[in-house]
This record gives C-alpha cells, sequence and structure tokens, in this order.
C-alpha cells in the first residue's frame, strides 16, 4: 500500500533559484550530514538535469543504506520528479513543484509517495516508523533549503 504526503514551504527566492538549488547534490550533502551522507555512484557535484542518477550511502536508524534516485520528470524551474532506480524502498517518488508566490518568493510544493518492501512486514514499517520518519527528513531538508537561500 502507498503512503503519501505533502508539504509546501515558501522559499525566500526566485523559483529559478530554488529549483536549481533543490537539484545541487552539494546542497543535499549538507542538509543530510546528520546521517552522514555520502555520494557512491553518479552526479558527485552541483546541480542535476533530466536522466542524471546519484547513489546515496546514509545512516538512518543506526544502519547504513544505499539508494539510488534518478531525475525522471524535468521542467525548469516548474517542476521535477526523482525516484528510486535502486534501494530500500519497494517503490520512491518525490513531486517538487516551484510556483512563484510573491515577488522574490517561492512556494515549493512537495509530494512523496512509497512503498516499503517485505509485503505485511513492510506495511507495518511504512505505518509505525517510516510514515513519520520521512516527513521529518522532508522538513529538515527544507529547513536547510530556507536557510541557505535566505544567505
Amino acid at each position: 500500500m502507498t503512503v503519501r504526503f505533502e508539504r509546501t514551504t515558501v522559499l525566500p527566492t526566485t523559483p529559478d533559484r530554488a529549483f536549481d538549488v533543490s537539484l545541487d547534490v552539494d546542497f543535499h550533502l549538507q542538509s543530510f550530514e546528520d546521517a552522514d551522507e555520502q555520494i557512491v555512484g553518479g552526479v558527485r557535484a552541483g546541480g542535476m538535469r533530466l536522466g542524471d542518477d546519484v547513489t546515496w550511502r546514509a545512516r538512518h536508524f543506526g544502519v547504513w543504506w544505499t539508494m539510488t534516485s534518478v531525475i525522471t520528470e524535468f521542467d525548469r524551474p516548474h517542476r521535477f520528479v526523482d525516484e528510486q532506480r535502486s534501494g530500500p524502498f519497494k517503490r520512491f517518488h518525490h513531486e517538487h513543484v516551484f510556483t512563484e508566490a510573491s515577488p522574490g518568493t517561492t512556494s515549493m510544493f512537495d509530494l512523496v509517495e512509497f512503498e516499503a518492501p517485505l509485503g505485511p512486514l513492510g506495511r507495518f514499517a511504512e505505518h509505525l516508523v517510516l510514515a513519520g520518519y520521512l516527513p521529518r527528513l522532508i522538513d529538515q531538508r527544507n529547513a536547510a533549503l530556507v536557510r541557505v537561500l535566505t544567505r
């Protein structure tokens, strides 16, 4: 069963800049430094584009995880989608939409959908752990995005 959540964050910049920083793997590393996140494959620096992939290695719940994400949709500066190509999820889909909220500010909408593997055991993990943990990770990333774009 798919778990879905949404977030809307107001960013202090234009849609172009918000879009570009959101696709920057260096920013991603900075925003998740608490998880000792590392790039172990694919794009290793700078911004990503349609078809680009990156393989992340990070520690969550005291365990090291590896996940390869690919940019499957790309409409600069309005929207992009990243999806898991390989990793811990049965399915992971993250859509990012950027719209001008007012001059100099952008509304960023995140839609995340995921499914854990392992059938009933995975559904238990989805609802017991992941449904709370993943939104906090997205909130952490979005707060870091606001901080970077405020500078």
